[in-house]
């Protein structure tokens, strides 16, 4: 295993942070992977997760058994691990910028197209290595001026060449979901069927340059660009496959639940054929993948107590009542009803709260909404 520190720029003098990945197997002699634990810092299961995957990978390295590299972050940021204000922690945004840790990654497109010009302008085929070596190089050049900057760099530096990357995450309250883009599809429901998916969400586009959509979409938006160009049709294979894995809840940190993870991300990644061995037996799938643009939250109408009225991971109807808003000054109870038909698959933990907070998600089959898919 080679360990790696990434130093961060830092923000004022006397400061230093820096980004620790962990390299298994020999780079270069077959697929890469990549999974990253707790981009935003406060989601501390995949954290756990992470700790359970590290022992996991020693092993899989001592017995040789992995097919090219595996790199593990066992926390994606150290800055937001930091952020503690009068005794709270805030992991999701930069308290420097307001910016969300997990939005604005950088669109390599036009950057690798340049790195690629010459090849096309021969004629020459562009092939998955060639067009990584011009991923690579688009990320390495990205100005870091700031500290949540350089971290961004770091982290695309590091998945954008691999071929799989799982960037692993939680919700407030929630079942196991994933978030992935809609032609990856084939390639994520082992990981659906191996984690028990209760939901996931498909976009092709979700808004704002989430980490995953930034690995993933690189490839089709630069065939578009490279054909673009080149004035013909140039083709480029789906060559990332980015997940966004939802650990369930905040609060479900257990040993038990992330060896339970930490295993079925293994069995994936031996289903993939990053580690040698067996192809697991894949369990029946407990959902059907349903459009990210279908999933409806309920939002509270006034401040008050929040009561929820169904279970985490059930199947709701459309008009099932969902939660209420208890209003401790006039008594008024009002009742939040579930829009559409679809399941209940995350909601807000704190059970008292101010008007326009997002209760509750459900995740129905039809595209209602366009435009930012995710919530702040």
């Amino acid at each position: 295993m080679l360990e790696r520190r990434h130093e961060l720029v830092s923000a004022t003098p006397g400061t230093r942070r820096e980004l620790l990945s962990l390299h298994y197997g020999t780079p270069g002699t077959g697929p890469k992977a990549l999974v990253q634990a707790s981009l935003h810092a406060d989601e501390v299961p995949g954290l756990l997760v992470a700790h359970h995957l590290r022992a996991r990978l020693a092993a899989l390295e001592s017995a040789g058994r992995i097919r090219g590299e595996v790199v593990l972050v066992p926390y994606a940021n150290p800055v937001g691990l930091g952020q503690w204000v009068l005794a709270s922690h805030e992991g999701r945004f930069d308290l420097a910028s307001g910016e969300n840790f997990n939005r604005h990654y950088a669109n390599l497109t036009l950057a690798a197209a340049d790195h690629l010009a010459p090849l096309v302008e021969s004629g020459g085929t562009v092939s998955v290595p060639a067009v990584r070596e011009a991923l690579r190089a688009a990320a390495a050049a990205l100005p870091a001026p700031t500290e949540l900057a350089s971290l961004r760099r770091e982290l695309l530096g590091l998945a954008i060449d691999a071929d799989l990357v799982l960037d692993l995450h939680c919700d407030n309250e929630a079942v196991l979901h994933l978030y992935t883009a809609t032609w990856l599809w084939p390639d994520v429901e082992p990981l659906a069927r191996l984690t028990g998916s209760r939901a996931v969400l498909l976009a092709d586009e979700s808004g704002e340059e989430p980490f995953d959509e930034a690995c993933s979409s690189a490839w089709p938006r630069l065939a578009a660009e490279l054909s673009r160009r080149a004035g013909r049709a140039i083709e480029l294979p789906p060559a990332c496959v980015s997940v966004t894995v939802e650990l369930r809840g905040e609060r479900d940190v257990e040993h038990g639940l992330a060896t339970v993870d930490a295993d079925a991300i293994v069995r994936y990644l031996v289903a993939r054929g990053h580690v040698a061995g067996d192809a697991p037996v894949l369990p029946d799938l407990q959902c059907e993948p349903t459009p990210l643009a279908g999933s409806i939250p309920l939002v509270a109408p006034h401040g008050g107590v929040l009561v929820h009225c169904c279970r985490l991971g059930s199947d709701v109807r459309r008009g099932d009542r969902v939660a209420e808003i208890v209003d401790p000054s006039t008594g008024v109870v009002t009742a939040l009803a579930s829009p559409v038909d679809g399941v209940c698959y995350a909601r807000e933990s704190r059970r008292f709260v101010p008007s326009g907070t997002r209760v509750a998600k459900i995740a129905g089959r039809e595209r209602l909404r366009s435009g930012n898919l995710l919530s702040d």
